[in-house]
């Protein structure tokens, strides 16, 4: 697994530790910025990392920024991307399993670091079961995606 990294300065702190969890398990991951915590634009970081998601270079994204609102917005409006803002590990777990989530969301300001750090383990470790009512539906985001790209 490969995991795409974006976080503007406010997420720059739990960015880190998200990346010192990854090295510890072992997986690999693209930091895609930004590199302090020096004022800068979420969208620009945001957007790199679902983009990589998005093109297959990543297999997942993980975006941070104060209050994870922003940066999953941004995440969003990239084709093919599934983001989800989450601040607790049930709806970590229920965002894979329901919705294929590609991309997860953080407010480095709404989470502590160890709740942060539970609900990545969950987002990466949970699969998409493929039950058929939540392929329709992941079926039926995408074509609103397509339908409104026309």
């Amino acid at each position: 697994m490969r995991v795409a990294l974006g976080s503007d300065h406010g997420g720059y702190g739990l960015k880190q530790e998200v990346i010192k969890y990854l090295e510890e398990k072992g997986i690999e991951y693209r930091d895609f910025g930004c590199m302090n915590t020096q004022s800068c634009d979420y969208p620009e970081f945001g957007s790199a990392a679902a983009k990589a998601v998005a093109a297959g270079e990543c297999d997942k994204g993980i975006v941070i920024c104060t209050t994870g609102i922003g940066i999953s917005i941004t995440a969003n409006k990239i084709k093919g991307i599934r983001c989800a803002l989450c601040s607790d590990t049930v709806s970590a777990r229920l965002t894979r399993e329901h919705n294929n989530a590609n991309v997860l969301a953080l407010g480095a300001g709404i989470v502590g670091t160890n709740l942060a750090l539970g609900i990545v383990d969950t987002f990466l470790n949970t699969q998409f079961p493929g039950e058929e009512k939540h392929c329709r539906r992941v079926a039926a985001i995408q074509a609103l995606e397509e339908e409104t790209m026309k």
